[in-house]
């Protein structure tokens, strides 16, 4: 039975008169206090949301209202502080009070998915408020989707950085983006995707933009150079509890025993007397934002470190237990400054220096396992008449020994030169001891940009990956990927994207090398020093990362550095970083390094407990790396660096040894 025409004008002029009413009075920090409750499913305090909790995000939520001036507001933060929650509470708020169309940008559309299931699924389910606004998923046309969330007078679009589809999908009042420093550098090859998702906002007069994300490298960080940007800029200062003296809290005024993070105290700036963190509460409590720039009001940018973080969350104990572990380390230092300091790491621009890397080589023979290297891993650079591969052992916390360097002559397009690689991988290579087991190649990376489907073809004959619950990952010894190289930050290997995917022949996977992470990384760990005769005999060992090279000559380590990070200003103004080759330098030997690492992070480097290290050395009967021995006075093999020693016994390991000597040159 239809509706009349009275009730239809009635539904009409309540409409009306909706769409008159004022501004609703409360600000985000208020509506959250009464509205917001926090699922068990993605909260570890559960329950309702209070803002004295966190007392430094009621201004961030506030300047979200509609009452604040503000048009843009950056978050830069480090871990643990609660930049996506202050987020959800914005989003909760936009569906209760002030409907609109919002856009909820992720940094791929998998994490949007993930964020939608983990954080917007139990925002909506435990609060009232919310539950009665959304219709629930599992009802037939409701709205509700993993990547859409309907509701009266708005739409919530959840969508990636990496898709230009999602980002024009709609004109959005409200544009929340979470991490934009993992954001790729363009969206589908369309451009930036900040860019194209502010784009749907510019027609709309009070338009709000969130922007939340730690930072991650100097120079290139989205979110610093926006909050760089901002005309108001603010910082926390909290009163100390014993002279009342205001201050920023800064990781420099932390004081501890070195190997006792646990005595930790702050250190005040005004009476100088140590604070401990159980007055923390108090302290954040009576805490203000104060403006460092003030030009306008239109953009503000609020920064935060994990120093602040309440009690419970993160503390200062944590804090400096992480340094003393990361110091020593680049690649955890990075992730230290990025993450708990809430800072980008001022990346080395220049490569490590060559002669350094030669001057000390060690003595090991070439073709022969060290001990200490308990799996092996290749990779393949591929030019036209040639094939370069470098055979690499790995160790505990990534330790590295370089132990054979072949150059395969002959044209890729016929196959005298791929049987020559199928030689070197069905090799077993000696160990060093006359009691330590021959090891096989675990996997074999080959670079599939040049003549495609040549190596396709090779790789297509041979062991793949297999899948299981952490992810694919090389069981089995003489597995072979054909990987593609990206300039691009984040995990060293990853599956194929869509775009590549379309490349399989016959079900054959490409991987993809996320070439600038794997070459900072390896830069990083060439610049680490050996233990000296001293330190080793007190104890100390090869640091985490360290890599050993036999006597090559001078022409691979040249090779090995032969490129620098660099950042460039496009036509635009924006930032472009890369890393760049020296002029008339070849750079095949780093290319196969970085091939070699895929490697092993297939196998699952990272991921390996204290139980598989175990389980690897009691196979190779491993010993202690042994001392630095001093550097040889003259290259062993000049121009054949991989020429092994001519007193070589001419055992059956001999031959294995030597049979697959190549020339570099």
């Amino acid at each position: 039975m239809g509706r009349g025409p009275h009730s239809a004008l009635a539904e009409l002029h309540d409409a009306w008169n909706r769409g008159l009413q004022p501004e609703p009075f409360l600000t985000v920090s208020e509506w959250a206090d009464q509205h917001r409750y926090l699922s068990p499913r993605s909260a570890s305090e559960h329950g309702r949301w209070r803002t004295s909790r966190t007392p430094y995000l009621r201004a961030i939520m506030d300047a979200l209202s509609p009452a604040d001036p503000a048009e843009t507001i950056v978050f830069v933060k480090g871990a643990q502080i609660g930049g996506t929650e202050c987020g959800l509470n914005w989003i909760g708020y936009v569906i209760a009070e002030t409907p609109g169309p919002m856009l909820f940008v992720s940094p791929t559309v998998e994490m949007g998915k993930r964020a939608s299931r983990q954080r917007l699924d139990p925002l909506i389910e435990a609060s009232p408020t919310l539950r009665a606004r959304i219709a629930p998923a599992r009802e037939r046309d409701s709205g509700n989707t993993v990547l859409s969330k309907l509701f009266e007078g708005g739409l919530l679009i959840v969508t990636g950085a990496n898709s230009a589809v999602g980002l024009r999908s709609m004109p959005a009042k409200y544009l929340f983006f979470d991490e934009v420093d993992a954001y790729p550098p363009s969206a589908d090859e369309e451009g930036d995707p900040v860019s194209l998702a502010r784009v749907r906002a510019q027609n709309f007069p009070r338009r709000k933009i969130f922007m939340v994300s730690t930072p991650t490298l100097e120079g290139i960080s989205r979110i610093e150079a926006e909050a760089a940007a901002c005309e108001r800029q603010l910082e926390y200062r909290v009163p100390c509890p014993l002279c009342g003296h205001r201050q920023a809290l800064t990781f420099d005024a932390l004081d501890w025993t070195t190997g006792k993070p646990e005595t930790v105290a702050y250190r005040c700036r005004g009476c100088e007397q140590p604070i401990r963190e159980h007055a923390k509460t108090e302290m954040l409590a009576a805490g203000e934002w104060t403006a460092t720039k003030e030009t306008g009001r239109r953009a503000v940018a609020f920064h935060l470190n994990g120093l602040y973080s309440p009690l419970g969350w993160l503390s200062w104990a944590q804090i400096a237990a992480e340094y003393e572990r990361a110091k020593e380390r680049p690649e955890l230092l990075r992730v230290f400054q990025n993450t708990r300091l809430g800072k980008s790491y001022r990346e080395r621009y220049d490569a490590p220096d060559w002669r350094r890397l030669y001057d000390r080589r060690e003595g090991y023979e070439i073709g022969v396992v060290p001990p200490g290297a308990l799996f092996l891993t290749a990779g393949v650079d591929v030019q036209p008449m040639r094939l370069e591969v470098e055979l690499v052992g790995w160790g505990r916390g990534r330790e590295s020994w370089s132990v054979a360097y072949r150059v395969l002559d002959g044209d890729v397009a016929k196959p005298a030169v791929w049987d020559a690689l199928e030689a070197f991988l069905q090799a077993e290579w000696a160990g060093a001891g006359a009691d330590a087991p021959p090891l096989p190649i675990r996997v074999l990376a080959v670079d599939s940009g040049y003549s495609s489907e040549h190596v396709y073809a090779w790789v297509r004959k041979h062991r793949q990956p297999a899948y299981g619950p952490a992810g694919s990952i090389a069981r089995l010894p003489r597995t072979v990927v054909a990987t593609k190289g990206r300039d691009s930050w984040g995990p060293i290997l990853t599956t194929a994207t869509t775009a590549e995917a379309t490349n399989r022949k016959r079900g054959l996977r490409i991987w993809t090398v996320a070439a600038s992470s794997a070459k900072r990384e390896l830069y990083d760990f060439l610049r680490l020093d050996p233990p000296t005769d001293a330190e080793w005999i007190a104890g100390r060992r090869y640091p985490a990362g360290y890599c050993h090279f036999p006597e090559y000559d001078e022409d691979f380590f040249k090779q090995l550095t032969a490129e620098r990070f660099v950042v460039r200003h496009t036509r635009q103004g924006q930032q472009k970083p890369s890393w760049e080759k020296d002029p008339g330098q070849r750079n095949e030997v780093l290319d196969a390094r970085i091939l070699a690492r895929a490697g092993a992070a297939l196998v699952g480097i990272e991921r390996f407990r204290e139980s598989d290290w175990r389980r690897l050395e009691a196979a190779r009967g491993a010993i202690p790396t042994p001392p630095p021995p001093p550097p040889p006075a003259t290259p062993a093999a000049p121009n054949l660096f991989t020429q092994p020693p001519p007193s070589a016994p001419p055992s059956r390991r001999g031959v294995i040894r030597s049979r697959f000597v190549g020339r570099f040159r």
